[in-house]
């Protein structure tokens, strides 16, 4: 029985999109459920989540900059509107500090289907389902950590991420794709920042969670150098603790601008730029 995993923060955001401030909301709910039941037909599913973002995003805690380039966006007006009809009337999860992502990440198993037009989510093994472009793809733990790893190198301009300045999607896949194991990704990569703590600030920042409170430096278990295992296993503890809810202040690493912003993840359009504010 196949499940669908829907990632409800860009289904709002479309929907939400195509209506102006003076027509009805409702013409945006009709266009919700219309979507929502499409998406239900073409996967086949008998059983679905809609999955939106919650509140205290454990991103902008860590890396300041996060996401701090949408801040001048004006979203759709009736955004919040078209959230609150998904919770209200479908199956709806939503976890605080945590995105969207994050919850299908954490949810996809050999039986579900995650359904989104974000290639970020590319990163997370097995099944998933583009809406607009009508396509399935498997993704295997190989192709997921190669995913991950280019995004590393070429940084995420959507998100305010920068990769490793000069590098972007041609020229990461020559130096990822080759590669076998994580370990040799890691240290092809790690080998072309400047920083230790920004590659861990944006290792931490990318990866989309497969597992509740195990992001990159939570999951990871690769052969490391002494000082910045040391490093690595401080940020650990941090995150633990972010994670668990139990820091009164966050400490945040300026984020450093030598890295380039290119072939971010970007959406198909509508009407507008579908870009979810989230």
């Amino acid at each position: 029985m196949t499940t669908a995993l829907i990632d409800a923060d860009i289904v709002a955001y479309r929907c939400a999109a195509t209506v102006q401030d003076y027509e009805d909301p409702e013409i945006a709910f009709y266009r919700v459920d219309v979507l929502m039941t499409q998406i239900l037909e073409a996967t086949s599913a008998k059983e679905y989540v809609a999955y939106l973002t919650g509140k205290d995003n454990f991103r902008k805690k860590i890396n300041p900059e996060y996401k701090a380039n949408r801040k001048d966006m004006v979203p759709p007006v009736y955004l919040q509107e078209c959230k609150a009809h998904i919770q209200e009337n479908w199956n709806t999860d939503i976890k605080s500090i945590y995105e969207a992502d994050d919850l299908l990440g954490m949810n996809q198993t050999s039986e579900s289907i995650i359904c989104s037009i974000d290639k970020d989510l590319l990163m997370i093994p097995g099944e998933h389902f583009n809406w607009v472009k009508m396509e399935f793809q498997s993704v295997t733990k190989q192709d997921g950590l190669r995913h991950f790893y280019k995004q590393m190198l070429i940084g995420d301009r959507s998100d305010n991420i920068t990769g490793v300045a000069g590098i972007g999607q041609v020229k990461a896949t020559k130096i990822i794709d080759p590669l076998d194991t994580e370990q040799d990704m890691f240290e092809a990569v790690f080998a072309r920042y400047d920083n230790p703590s920004r590659f861990i600030m944006n290792a931490n920042c990318l990866w989309i969670l497969q597992q509740e409170g195990q992001p990159w430096t939570n999951r990871q278990d690769l052969t490391l150098e002494n000082q910045f295992a040391q490093e690595v296993a401080q940020t650990s503890d941090y995150m633990t603790l972010l994670m668990a809810g139990t820091l009164m202040e966050p400490t945040t690493m300026k984020n450093e601008t030598s890295g380039i912003l290119s072939n971010g993840t970007s959406m198909d359009t509508m009407q507008t730029n579908d870009q979810p504010s989230t």
